[in-house]
Order: C-alpha cells, then structure tokens, then sequence
C-alpha cells in the first residue's frame, strides 16, 4: 500500500466511532477484496472462527451490587512489568498491507494506549527498526517466532531482536503445517503482491513445486517442534519465552515444565485448524491444570469489554486482541490502534465497575453464572 488517507475525518473520536464493530466494517469497505480475505478468512468452513466470538457470551456474567467501586483500576503485572491494563496487541503479519509505516505507526497506537505490541516474524518492520521507535516511546514490545528448519536461521534474527530490546519471546507452536485457508488459495494471496518480510530475509526462496490445492508445508517452517525448543529459547536468551497456540490443559503443563514463562491459550483465530473448540471454551481447564505457575493470557473473538472481563473471570492474566488492531489500522493509523485497544479498555471498565468489581485481583468465577 503506498497511498493511504484515514478514513472519516481522520479521528475516530470524531467520527463517532464506538465499537470495535464498526471499525470492523470501515476496514472492510476499504481492504475489500484479496487483502480483505486474507484478514477475516478463518480454515476450513470457518467453525472455529465464528465460534470464538460465540463463545465469550455462553459465560454468563453475574455482578455483585452494593459494592464500592469508587477506586476502579484496571492496573496489573505480567512479567515483571506493570501495565495499565490487561489488553495487548497480538502478533499479526505484514503490516504493510494496511498502512505505509506498518508496524511503527501501529506501535503509535499501542504505546498511546499503554500496551504492548509483539512484533510478527512475518511482519513488515525489522526489529531492530521497531526496537528503536519502542526505545523513542519508552513501550515495551515482544518479538513472536515462527522456529526455522534450521535453527540456526531462526536464531540469526531472535539475536537481533532481543539486543533491540525485545523483552519477551512469544514461539508459535500451533503452525506445523499451512491451514486449509480457501480465500487464501484461490487468490494465491500470502507473500505475493510485492509483500516483503525483512525479517526472514536472510531465508533463501525455496518455491513449492506442487499446486495450490496440494500444498500442506511451508518450507521454512519447523515441522518438528518439541518441549526442548522452549527449554532453548528461555536458555539462550534469558528473557520470557511465553508459548502461543495451546488449547490442551496437558500441552500447558509441557510447556511450563520445558521452561515456558507463559502459555497464550489461542487456535490461531480460526486460521489453521478448524472445528477446534473456541477459546473461551477450554481456558478454564487450562487455568486449573497450570495452577498459576505461570501467566495465561488468551486470544480468539474477543470483541467486547464483557469478552475481557469473562476471561479475566475465569483465570487469564491478560488477553491479546489481533484483528481489532488490523482494522484500526486500516483505518485510522495509528489513532484507529489506540482507538480500538482505549474502547476495550472503558469497556472492560464498565464490566468491572457493573460487576462491582474495582480492581482485576476483584474478578473471579463468582461472578460467572455457575
């Protein structure tokens, strides 16, 4: 994308914008076609991806009244960082395709509203350029990993990142082969169209010989991952290594025990495997299995500030929103990124201070109808 003008008058505050919703449907309007496809397709038949932001409301919220409320914060720690809020911008691809700066103008928004962005391998940006626009704002980011097939390779831009000041590792370990993603396909959408990844740049091209409709591998992918990879990752860096794409009570405690700082309990927005049980539907036991050994943070169809606060209620230390922060964005640049993280924010306000609940130590499974 080379030429971009903000949607509306070009602040979101303005125009009135107050749902994630409606961003959604301006970010529609405007990236309409292959791009369009490649943000909102899920796998399969798309179960899962319609089933995440289903799940959120099948936990039914249960408030307290009579309670005093009057001191609400949203303040938490995770990591050895104090936050605002237990909202942050997950890991996406490519930033480019929605707006000229990528991933720095989404960093913007992220330290506007006060979280934290974890910069995609497969991103736009190079993390030593992210990591000097982090230092300029004073954010804080992490840097997500897809493992190579040879280590060496991942290892090659994981030592860039961290000396430019990522202060975590989020490993990716639910992508061992491609999803049946049919938009995708029949677009050849993925890095076509001029999309560059400067951080895998160094990866020599390896074509896939075989047809659209065959192709199962990325050919960089490891397709071998195992505990051991956490357990190097925590030891050759020395900075949090949280662990993405569980939806197994007994896959978390694999990671913790292989040394995982964090578990980020994710399908991937329904983007691989479909028909895969929402989120929301298997955090709990997840929650109970690691026994808080470590933060859980979640992903998957949250859209509300009650979605959080469900999470919260049932045992996430934070949730990470991913396609809200696209269709920010798309649409407004930076402010559309702080715009979209601040509605969840007041949102997640309201739930708490309705649930008579002032603080984020305040939610809990009391408040869920049993």
């Amino acid at each position: 994308m080379t030429v971009w003008e903000p949607s509306g008058s070009g602040d979101p505050v303005a125009d009135g914008i107050c749902a994630l919703a409606e961003l959604e449907t301006l970010a529609a309007d405007r990236l309409a076609g292959p791009v369009w496809d490649y943000v909102a397709g899920g796998a399969g038949d798309q179960v899962s991806l319609r089933d995440n932001p289903r799940a959120w409301a099948r936990h039914r919220l249960l408030p307290h009244v009579l309670r005093d409320v009057s001191g609400l914060s949203t303040a938490t720690h995770l990591l050895g960082q104090d936050l605002a809020h237990p909202i942050l911008a997950a890991p996406t691809a490519t930033h480019a395709r929605y707006h000229p700066g990528a991933e720095r103008e989404t960093l913007g928004g992220v330290a506007a509203a006060e979280s934290i962005l974890t910069l995609s391998s497969l991103g736009s940006t190079l993390p030593r350029d992210l990591g000097r626009a982090a230092g300029e704002l004073a954010s804080p980011w992490w840097m997500q990993v897809y493992l190579q097939q040879d280590r060496s390779h991942t290892h090659e831009y994981l030592d860039r990142a961290v000396a430019a000041g990522a202060c975590a590792l989020v490993l990716t370990v639910d992508t061992p082969s491609l999803g049946a993603r049919d938009r995708d396909k029949r677009d050849s959408f993925g890095f076509s169209d001029g999309i560059e990844l400067p951080t895998l740049s160094h990866l020599a091209v390896m074509p896939d010989p075989l047809p659209v409709h065959r192709r199962i591998w990325n050919n960089h992918l490891a397709h071998n991952l195992t505990p051991a990879d956490i357990t190097e990752l925590a030891d050759r860096y020395g900075v949090p290594v949280l662990v993405k794409g569980v939806l197994r009570a007994s896959d978390a405690r694999l990671a913790v025990q292989a040394g995982a700082a964090g578990v980020i309990v994710s399908n991937h927005g329904g983007r691989n495997l479909d028909t895969t049980p929402a989120t929301a539907d298997v955090l709990c036991a997840i929650v109970d299995e690691i026994g808080g050994a470590v933060p859980i943070i979640v992903d998957g169809g949250i859209r509300r500030g009650t979605d959080i606060a469900a999470a919260l209620c049932l045992g996430a230390d934070a949730v990470m929103l991913g396609r809200p922060i696209i269709w920010g964005l798309a649409t407004y640049g930076a402010r559309g990124v702080q715009h979209a993280l601040e509605i969840a924010r007041t949102e997640l306000e309201m739930a708490m201070a309705l649930l008579g609940a002032p603080s984020i130590a305040d939610l809990g499974r009391d408040l869920l109808v049993p």
